[in-house]
């Protein structure tokens, strides 16, 4: 006769880990939404057009208007110029956060999503995440501009792509600074002025475009703190040459900063306004 085996209590079967299951269910959700972003940005391309159009702008204002009147010693101008553009790229990018988010708010969409059995951090990571492949496809393009004008990378491929991913990454860490502030205005047109406005002052007052040394002792005092002149001196010297360490050391320290500052802070206000 064949013993029949009795099926395990319900205590000795495997249960999944609580934090696990919930790690799995934010990440799927956050994918799920970020590909709800990617394709609102395919329906509608002229996002990406304008957002490419401005850095191109940039490039041959500075390039064939300025240029040659900023001294850069050792180093040709455009060489000195495209890691600027590519952090003020990725920087100027990050805006597109805020106001998505506000533009949902404003559209009731964040209270649909609310409704839903979703976790909650989803709706910012998925904006933030289709954000940083917008910001990647607009700095391949900016490449290809720079390369068209005459930039030239002098350390090597594997350098290169180092380069162009710390600017995305640190695109990225900006983009949690704009959730922030498009939650807190909840207004698309306020978002829109409110993003670029702190923008400006760390962009322009940097190394993005000119050296340090050409500014009064005052602001070189402020634009050699500023996370942007880290960002653009790491990306410089992977793409020219010259020193790495402590320019990725310093902006690795204010990605970690920036994030570890505003993804909880985004997240609190996000549970305050929804």
């Amino acid at each position: 006769m064949t013993a029949v085996l009795a099926p395990p209590p319900p205590s000795a079967q495997p249960v999944p880990e609580p934090a696990l299951h919930r790690l799995r269910w934010a990440a799927s959700d956050a994918l799920t939404l970020t590909k709800r972003n990617l394709i609102h940005n395919v329906r509608s391309p002229e996002l990406l057009v304008f957002a490419t159009i401005q850095p191109v702008m940039f490039v041959l204002l500075f390039r064939y208007v300025f240029g040659g009147a900023i001294a850069t010693p050792g180093v040709r101008y455009v060489d000195y110029l495209m890691p600027g553009i590519f952090v003020q790229t990725t920087a100027f990018a990050s805006t597109n956060t805020g106001i998505g988010l506000a533009e949902d708010l404003s559209k009731g969409i964040i209270d649909r999503f609310r409704s839903l059995p979703m976790a909650r951090s989803a709706v910012l990571a998925g904006r933030t995440l289709a954000d940083l492949v917008r910001m990647v496809f607009v700095v391949l393009v900016m490449t290809a501009v720079g390369v068209a004008v005459g930039l030239r990378f002098h350390v090597g491929i594997v350098a290169t792509v180092a380069a162009l991913g710390i600017t995305v990454v640190f695109g990225f860490a900006m983009s949690w600074i704009s959730a922030t502030i498009g939650m807190a205005v909840k207004d698309v047109e306020t978002a829109n002025v409110a993003g670029f406005i702190w923008l400006f002052p760390l962009t322009f007052a940097s190394s993005a475009f000119v050296p340090l040394t050409s500014m009064p002792g005052w602001l070189q005092s402020f634009a050699k703190v500023n996370p942007v002149t880290n960002t653009v001196d790491a990306a410089r010297a992977l793409i020219v040459g010259g020193p790495t360490a402590r320019p990725l050391l310093y902006t690795t320290a204010w990605i970690v900063g920036l994030l570890a500052v505003f993804v909880p802070l985004s997240v609190a206000r996000y549970r305050r306004v929804a």
